[in-house]
């Protein structure tokens, strides 16, 4: 099994930063992707972005291009979710996912096994 914690949400002004954390216990995994996701009150959870291990190839929603960077720091098993710009729709509860989803599902929560407990992300106009 692998264990998520995330950590790093807040409340925050629209138009400024915050970084989350996702950092993995448990069995580690050789390859595969580490993904964030949010849900917001009513609405269905979204993906936010993705990196892969291998090669770090990285994906994000429209709504985040530009704004939001994930990374990863393999030393601490953590990956990492950078939110500059943010803006009262970034409101949401994030999650974090980690899995070995296929080309066709690595921006779908059917792509990923496992899941943090979500962190509350509150942005203010």
């Amino acid at each position: 099994q692998v264990q998520l914690v995330e950590s790093g949400g807040g409340l925050v002004q629209a138009g400024g930063s915050l970084r989350l954390s996702c950092t993995a216990s448990g069995r580690a995994l050789s390859d595969g992707a580490t993904a964030w996701f949010r849900q917001a009150p009513g609405k269905e959870r979204e993906f936010v972005a993705t990196r892969r291990w291998s090669g770090g190839n990285t994906y994000y929603a429209d709504s985040v291009k530009g704004r939001f960077t994930i990374s990863r720091d393999n030393s601490k098993n953590t990956v990492y979710l950078q939110m500059n710009s943010l803006k009262p729709e970034d409101t949401a509860v994030y999650y974090c996912a980690a899995g070995r989803p296929i080309i066709s599902t690595i921006t779908s929560s059917r792509g990923y096994s496992y899941w943090g407990q979500g962190t509350q992300v509150t942005v203010s106009s």
